[in-house]
């Protein structure tokens, strides 16, 4: 008897052991895999795992109840429930880490005005000329509202900024020291070179032809000199080729309609190959004194209608609405001072409205007060991480 209750506390030690492996297995089991829920460990016995009641050291209910031992698990439940514990650790560390990415919008407001005008530049609301019908019924146009402080302010800013046009533009090209007659052929030239080209090739051309023409840079070294030989001295210019075919036909036109002299009409002017009616009406201008019109280029045409003055798609319906009101006398002006100002200020792509006076006065109803540039962020957050460690 006494025996028999020998062996039942050795069992009772040995379960207790093994018990406490079981829960020591269960906690690491427990801090590598969240996806099974801790096996239930409670004081009499093992509460999971499958149970076995094949076992030699097992007992029936109706054996000495009297002990306080419930049933002890055998060996072979204790390798099932450890081959468990190590397969789940095995999921845990093949379980793939989750990323998630996360993108983010943000929207960065890049000023584009230098820091002393921050804050002071506004768009304006400029309109544009106005047609009117008077009591009698004559038509006036009114002008643009204050055009002419625009005006002053936009020469004031020319003044200060010396521009390509003004040391190389066509009006200044012409020898001095020559006949008025070759100054004027020079001038005409210089105007054809000059489309679809700028005005720093056109002036180094030009002085190239002055300088290195045999028989010096007039009518008649244009008529002799050999097609290719001319258009070695303007290769550098746009459309040379074409430019070289017209000059040699506008030379032979000039000695046989015109005298060996230019036109001194916009008719006449513009009846000449690649000579139209921008080309004619600053030549008029400078060559013979006489302002019949406005020479509207592309940047005549672009700043007066970013700043309001007309609605206008091509250059030729420019012209026509700004001398229905601009002043005459200011329609030599006009051109000179508007190619400087888009050649240094008002470019066509990049415009410094930060260094502009109008935009500094709200004149400029186009100015570039501000863009938004957006920025795309990604970062990578890590939701969850299994036994990363391992």
């Amino acid at each position: 008897m006494r025996t028999s209750r020998i062996s039942r506390d050795a069992s009772r030690i040995l379960a207790t052991s093994r018990t406490s492996r079981l829960t020591r297995a269960a906690a690491n089991s427990n801090a590598a895999s969240r996806d099974t829920a801790p096996n239930t460990i409670e004081a009499g016995g093992v509460a999971s795992g499958p149970q076995h009641d094949s076992s030699p050291a097992s007992y029936n209910e109706n054996t000495d109840s009297d002990s306080g031992l419930s049933s002890v698990p055998s060996d072979s439940g204790s390798e099932g429930g450890e081959a468990m514990i190590s397969r789940k650790r095995k999921r845990g560390r093949g379980a793939p880490v989750t990323v998630k990415q996360e993108r983010q919008e943000i929207s960065i407001t890049a000023i584009a005005r230098s820091k002393d005008t921050v804050g002071k530049a506004k768009k304006a609301r400029q309109g544009p000329a106005k047609k009117k019908v008077a009591a009698n019924g004559t038509v006036k146009v009114e002008p643009p509202p204050h055009w002419q402080e625009m005006y002053t302010l936009t020469r004031e800013m020319r003044t200060e900024n010396v521009a390509p046009v003004d040391t190389m533009g066509c009006e200044s090209l012409a020898d001095r020291g020559v006949t008025a007659r070759d100054q004027r052929f020079q001038t005409l030239v210089a105007l054809m070179l000059s489309s679809q080209t700028k005005d720093t090739v056109t002036s180094v051309a030009i002085k190239g032809m002055q300088d290195n023409m045999e028989g010096g840079f007039n009518l008649e070294s244009v008529l002799a000199i050999d097609p290719p030989a001319l258009n070695s001295f303007i290769g550098k210019v746009g459309f040379h080729n074409l430019k070289t075919k017209y000059i040699k036909q506008t030379a032979e036109i000039l000695r046989d309609k015109w005298s060996s002299e230019i036109p001194d009409t916009i008719a006449g002017l513009t009846s000449l190959p690649g000579v139209g009616p921008k080309m004619a009406y600053l030549c008029m201008s400078a060559a013979w004194g006489k302002d019949e019109g406005i020479g509207v280029d592309v940047h005549v045409h672009r700043i007066t209608n970013l700043w309001g003055w007309h609605k206008t798609k091509q250059p030729e319906e420019t012209r026509k609405a700004l001398e229905s009101w601009l002043p005459k006398e200011r329609w030599h002006d006009i051109n000179n001072l508007l190619v400087g100002f888009g050649q240094t200020t008002c470019l066509p792509v990049g415009r410094r409205c930060g260094d502009c006076k109008l935009a500094e006065k709200s004149l400029c109803p186009s100015v570039v007060v501000g863009k938004t540039i957006r920025v795309k962020k990604e970062e990578v957050v890590i939701n969850d991480i299994e036994d990363l460690g391992n």
